[in-house]
C-alpha cells in the first residue's frame, strides 16, 4: 500500500471512530489547492534546462499551511499528497495553529551547481510567490534542500512583498532562524520516547535502542539517547550498518560520520547487514529512514517492544496489525516526528514578534509541546479505544474538524 493509500485509510478510519458524515469524511481527503509550474533557467554552459516544480496545499481551516520544499529526481505525485495531507494532521496533534502543504522540484540537487540551484529556486519562487505567504503558506527545508535554500526562497519573496522573514522556516540564523530548530526533530523522538515509557513507569536510561537511518534526525536522536543513559546497540544509513552490543559510542560516530560518507568502517562496532538492521534485538527501534520500510516481510521478525516512528510513514498497514497482535507499541509518525514542525512554529513566532529565543527556551517549550500532545493523544485512546496511531489521528482529524465546522465551510 502506497503512501497515500495508507494516508487516507488512517483518515477514514479516524472519521469513522468520530462519527463523521461521509461528505465531511470526503472533504478531508481532497487538497486545498495543486500547484505545478515550469522552472526554465540557464544552465552554467549556457544551455537551458527545464524542470517541474509543485506544491500540494491540503488544508488551511486551522491556519497557514506548512510543509517542506524538496529537491528528488522522483517525485511521486502520490507522495506529496501523502505527506501535505499528513502535516495538516500532524500540525493539529502539536496543536499548532497550521494545515498541510508539501511541495518541491523534480531535479537532481547533487547535478546542479550552486549557482544553478539558486536560479532554480528564485524562478520557483517567482512562480508561486503569490501563493505562499507569513499568513498563506510557509515553506521549510526537505529531502535535498536547506537552509540556504530558504535564505533564497526568503530574499526572492521580499522582491515582490518586502522583507519577510516569516515566509520560510529552518532559515538560517542570521536571517531569523530559530535556535534549536536543527535538533528539533530528534529531539522531539527523544521527548516523546519519554512520555511514552513514562506510561510505562520506564525511562530512556538502560533501554536498548536500534537507530534505522543516521542523517539529522537519526543522528541527534541517538545523540541525545545516549546522553540521557539509552544504549544505542545498531545504527545504519546508506553507507552500511554496524552493530555493538555493549552500546556504540555516539560521539565518536558523530566524529568519524562527519570525516567520512557515513557509518560504514566506525571501528566502535562489528559491521552487519544493513537490511538486519530492523530485527535486531533491541527494546526501541527506531526507523529514522525512509517510509514503507515495515511491512509484512519483516515484521513477524521485529524483536523490539516499542516502535518510535522518526520517519514519515515507516510502516505499512499490514505490518502495523502483525505488530498489534505481537503486542508492539508504535508510537505514530504524526506524534513522534512533531518536534521539528514544532520549532519551526516557534521559529515563525520569533519572525512575526521580531523577538528570538534563546536555545534554552525553544527546547523548554518545545519539551512543553511534546508531553502534552502525548497527553491529548491518550485521551483520545481512552475516548475511543483504540491503539496509539488511531488515537493520533481521531485527535487530528477532530481538532480539523471542529475548525472547518466552525468557520462554516461545511460541504
Amino acid at each position: 500500500m502506497n503512501a497515500l493509500a495508507a494516508t487516507n485509510r488512517n483518515c477514514k478510519l479516524a472519521a469513522r471512530l468520530l462519527g463523521l458524515d461521509s461528505k465531511i469524511e470526503k472533504s478531508l481527503l481532497i487538497p486545498f489547492r495543486e500547484i505545478k509550474v515550469e522552472c526554465t533557467i540557464p544552465k552554467d554552459d549556457g544551455t537551458l534546462a527545464s524542470f517541474i516544480g509543485f506544491r500540494v496545499q491540503h488544508d488551511n481551516a486551522r491556519g497557514p499551511m506548512k510543509g517542506g520544499i524538496r529537491y528528488h529526481p522522483e517525485v511521486d505525485p502520490d507522495e506529496v499528497n501523502a505527506l501535505a495531507q499528513l502535516m495538516t494532521w500532524k500540525t493539529a496533534v502539536a496543536n499548532i495553529p497550521y494545515g498541510g502543504a508539501k511541495g518541491g522540484i523534480g531535479c537532481d540537487p547533487g547535478k546542479l551547481s550552486i549557482s544553478e540551484l539558486e536560479r532554480l529556486t528564485r524562478v520557483f519562487t517567482q512562480k508561486i510567490h503569490d501563493l505562499i505567504g507569513v499568513h498563506t503558506d510557509v515553506p521549510a527545508p526537505d529531502m535535498g534542500t536547506n537552509p540556504q535554500t530558504m535564505a533564497w526562497i526568503l530574499d526572492e519573496y521580499s522582491k515582490f512583498h518586502g522583507y519577510s522573514p516569516a515566509v520560510v522556516t529552518g532559515k538560517p540564523t542570521d536571517l531569523g532562524g530559530s535556535l534549536g530548530r536543527d535538533a528539533a526533530t530528534g529531539r522531539g523522538v527523544l521527548f516523546a520516547t519519554e512520555a511514552l515509557l513514562n506510561e510505562y513507569g520506564m525511562s530512556i536510561a538502560g533501554q536498548r535502542f536500534v537507530v534505522q537511518g543516521f542523517g539529522n534526525v537519526g543522528s541527534w536522536a541517538a545523540e541525545l539517547i545516549s546522553e540521557n543513559g539509552g544504549k544505542v546497540v545498531a545504527v545504519s544509513d546508506i553507507t552500511g550498518a554496524i552493530k555493538n552490543e555493549k552500546g556504540i559510542d555516539i560521539p565518536g560516530l558523530l566524529k568519524h560520520v562527519k570525516q567520512n560518507p557515513g557509518v560504514k568502517g566506525f571501528h566502535g562496532g562489528d559491521p552487519i547487514d544493513p537490511n538486519s538492521i530492523l530485527v535486531e534485538d533491541c527494546d526501541i527501534l527506531i526507523p529514522a529512514a525512509l517510509g514503507g520500510v515495515i511491512n509484512r516481510e519483516n515484521a513477524n521478525d521485529i524483536k523490539a517492544k516499542f516502535i518510535i516512528e522518526a520517519a514519515n510513514h515507516p510502516t505499512d498497514p499490514e505490518a502495523d496489525e502483525i505488530l498489534s497482535k505481537k503486542g508492539v507499541i508504535i508510537l505514530p509518525d504524526i506524534y513522534a516526528n512533531s518536534g521539528g514542525v514544532t520549532v519551526s512554529y516557534f521559529e515563525w513566532v520569533q519572525n512575526i514578534q521580531g523577538f528570538m529565543w534563546d536555545e534554552e527556551k525553544v527546547n523548554e517549550v518545545l519539551k512543553q509541546y511534546m508531553t502534552r500532545g502525548f497527553k491529548d493523544v491518550k485521551e483520545m485512546c481512552k475516548t475511543h479505544n483504540c491503539d496509539l496511531r488511531m488515537g493520533a489521528f481521531t485527535l487530528g482529524v477532530n481538532r480539523v474538524v471542529r475548525a472547518t465546522l466552525l468557520r462554516g465551510w461545511e460541504a
